[in-house]
């Protein structure tokens, strides 16, 4: 009976011996194998065998993980408290120097990214006013990315991307930003609506400067026919009376008293007997 004991107790420590030697790395992750507290090799994925009591093997993940930098209230420059909170997206860089810089140059390197985060954004956002913090986001994010980027290289971890989750005045000042907010978009919709009316205005006006000048050019049209009228005229005139006013005159005369059927007496001999005999195509002699 108890030598079967034994047995069972040889056989147990042979199981377990068996299953600590044996130590599976994920794709996921890298392992740092150290040797009576000695680094000793790296290990990728796959199986390794560890020599029992005397090796110990650290797993670390290098998949891209987030870590929130908490919280926290800000004073900015000009005197408001502001609730900031971040997050920060990293992974630890997977050649053997990285993983190794992960585990033996920080402590707790999640924590560290953590507070140098929070000491970045109180850095920043201190010297910044509460309006212009909530309007340069993006240069905000790029400053605590860059200081990030820059202080982790020694720890063997990338800093993948950064994210101001928000930024939040107290309630009273957020219900005076509001309000000023508020006016301001009334008061560039009243822009808008005046620019539009004077829009307007100016195209009404247009229109009848226009039709003015349309007016004026139909005027001026209507004057030069009438002038190139007259002109024929007086070319005709000049044409068949040959600059004989006086006998122009007497011809109106003849045409107005012929139109009210008046009766004149013009001798033969007479100029106008002639123009008359002209321009009925009456030969005087054969008149005569």
């Amino acid at each position: 009976m108890a030598t079967l004991v034994v047995l069972a107790v040889i056989v147990i420590l042979a199981i377990w011996v068996v299953a600590s030697a044996v130590k599976i790395v994920r794709p996921t992750q890298r392992g740092l194998v150290e040797r009576f507290g000695k680094y000793n090799r790296f290990a990728s994925p796959g199986m390794h065998f560890m020599v029992p009591f005397a090796e110990k093997m650290y797993l670390v993940n290098i998949t891209e993980q987030m870590v929130d930098a908490e919280p926290q209230e800000i004073i900015t420059n000009d005197n408001l408290n502001a609730t900031v909170d971040a997050q920060v997206y990293f992974k630890v860089k997977d050649s053997e120097e990285d993983v190794k810089a992960c585990l033996y140059n920080v402590r707790n390197y999640e924590r560290q990214i953590v507070n140098l985060a929070r000491t970045t954004l109180r850095n920043i956002i201190g010297t910044l006013t509460l309006r212009s913090a909530n309007s340069e986001r993006g240069r905000i994010n790029s400053a605590l990315y860059d200081t990030l980027f820059t202080e982790t290289q020694r720890w063997g971890i990338e800093i993948v991307r950064t994210e101001l989750k928000e930024i939040n005045p107290p309630p009273d000042v957020q219900a005076t930003m509001n309000k000023v907010v508020k006016a301001e978009n009334e008061k560039i919709a009243a822009i808008d609506t005046a620019t539009a009316a004077e829009t307007e205005a100016d195209g009404r006006r247009r229109a009848v400067i226009k039709l003015a000048e349309a007016d004026k050019q139909s005027t001026i049209l209507r004057a030069e026919g009438e002038a190139e009228a007259i002109k024929l005229v007086n070319e005709a005139a000049n044409l068949y009376f040959k600059g004989n006013a006086q006998v122009l005159r007497k011809l109106e005369a003849v045409e107005k008293s012929l139109s009210t059927n008046a009766k004149i007496v013009v001798p033969s001999g007479s100029s106008l007997m002639n123009v008359i005999g002209n321009l009925m195509g009456v030969d005087e002699k054969k008149a005569g």
